[in-house]
Order: structure tokens, then C-alpha cells, then sequence
């Protein structure tokens, strides 16, 4: 079902063209890391952009028959490609301005709007951003050393986007979803 009120769509509309945009980029990113020769730093990006893909994909569905030609796509990050170490710091910065510029924001005018399907959609990527923003800090700490980061898989809830390194949780702890859910990368 299609929101009901215009600010809350055009929101929904420019969270999914940021969020697709980030899913591509990080993909772009994942490649020149593992080209770096950093494997793990690669797999982070790659994982990362599923999370990405799972966030727009809940923007999509809340969309619903709204069709909002000039809907505008606010992402706040970098375009191009360079060292890992400055991609990183761009997937930084782009994850900061979503937590704490645009999903506080949209989150806000959702709940002011009682549109509560954005609501969720909203609240699940900024939760999961907060948690992408610290991965690519750490991330890029051991890129400035010169060393891969060091973990076994990066899980991925297919709901909401969680994101954490070694194992999934039984239940995500943003959604709920069961353990036996989560991808793996």
C-alpha cells in the first residue's frame, strides 16, 4: 500500500535511490579492496551492499503504486573510486550522514505522519547504519596499517539489514528474526 502523505514519499523515494546507489558503490568497492589484497575488507563491502539491497528493498514495498516522478535522492556520498582506505572513508561518511542527517529525519516525519510501514523501513536501516558506520571505521583502521581485517563471515539479517561479524545472533536484536535467517558472506 502506498504511503498517504507526500513528505513521507518523497523520503521513502530518496532512501531508495541512497540506499541502491550505496548498494552499487560498495560493490564497486568490495572489487578494488579484494584487488588491494584485502580479502576480508572486501567481503565487508560486499555484505555491506546486501544489507544496502535489503534496506531498499523495504523503501520499494512501502513505496507501493506511488510513482513520484520528481522525487529527489539525497545520498551524501562520494561518487568514483579510489584506495581502499579512501573508500572506506567515503562508506563512512555516507553512513554517518544517514545516521545522523537523513533517518532521523525521515524517521521523524514518518512517525509525525502516522505512516507507520516507513516507520519500520526507516528505523530498520538507521539502526543497521549505526552499525555499517563503526564496521567501515574499524575497517579502515587496519587498511591504514596495511592489514586485512581479521573475522570468519559477515552475517546479514535479510529483514532489517543487521549487520555483525563471526556469527549471527539467535534473534536479531533489531527486528527479531530468527538466527537461521541471516546470510552469510
Amino acid at each position: 500500500m502506498a504511503v498517504k502523505n507526500a513528505m513521507t514519499s518523497d523520503y521513502l523515494h530518496s532512501a531508495y535511490g541512497g540506499e541502491s546507489m550505496a548498494h552499487m558503490r560498495y560493490l564497486t568497492w568490495a572489487a578494488m579492496a579484494e584487488k588491494e589484497g584485502f580479502k576480508n575488507i572486501g567481503r565487508l563491502f560486499e555484505a555491506i551492499a546486501f544489507a544496502e539491497q535489503v534496506h531498499a528493498n523495504n523503501h520499494y514495498r512501502e513505496i507501493g503504486g506511488d510513482t513520484a516522478a520528481d522525487a529527489t535522492v539525497v545520498a551524501g556520498a562520494v561518487f568514483g573510486t579510489g584506495k581502499t582506505v579512501d573508500n572506506l572513508q567515503g562508506a563512512i561518511n555516507g553512513e554517518l550522514h544517514e545516521v545522523e542527517q537523513m533517518y532521523p529525519v525521515y524517521l521523524n516525519t514518518a512517525e509525525l505522519q502516522k505512516e507507520k510501514g516507513a516507520e519500520k523501513s526507516f528505523h530498520f536501516a538507521l539502526e543497521a547504519e549505526k552499525i555499517h558506520a563503526d564496521l567501515f571505521a574499524d575497517a579502515q583502521k587496519a587498511a591504514k596499517k596495511e592489514k586485512d581485517m581479521d573475522f570468519k563471515g559477515v552475517y546479514i539479517c535479510p529483514i532489517c539489514g543487521h549487520t555483525v561479524l563471526n556469527e549471527a545472533p539467535d534473534n536479531c536484536p533489531i527486528c527479531g528474526a530468527k538466527k537461521e535467517l541471516y546470510k552469510q558472506f
